[in-house]
């Protein structure tokens, strides 16, 4: 079964990523400042929010497991209200998925300061 410590060490290992709290409860994790995984770590089941493509966002939200994110759905984020219902291999797949949708928009500065090409 997935928990927090198993998503935390998988966007831990992309490069350039940093954590922080917001919003008092939220472990959000970010690339160049910018949030691509929301967390609810104490939320009992603990939930998750993430960015997925245009494409990808219709059709997810017709799934049983996702919701558009409040707040964030126009902006195609969708959330996960526990994260155990994905398995390991589907949460490396959506954070890495994420990560490069946020990552892509940012500055070539930026990138070249965090090591992404």
């Amino acid at each position: 079964m997935i928990r927090i410590e198993d998503i935390r060490e998988i966007c831990m290992d992309l490069p350039g990523v940093t954590e922080d709290i917001k919003w008092e409860d939220h472990l959000c994790f970010n690339i160049g400042g910018k949030m691509f995984l929301i967390t609810s770590p104490d939320k009992v089941p603990p939930s998750a929010s993430f960015k997925v493509s245009e494409q990808e966002f219709e059709s997810m939200i017709e799934n049983d497991r996702f919701e558009p994110a409040s707040y964030l759905a126009r902006y195609k984020w969708v959330f996960v209200d526990d994260i155990a219902l994905l398995s390991k291999e589907e949460w490396v797949l959506f954070i890495n998925r994420s990560f490069q949708l946020i990552a892509e928009k940012l500055p070539r500065k930026i990138k070249k300061e965090i090591g992404l090409k």
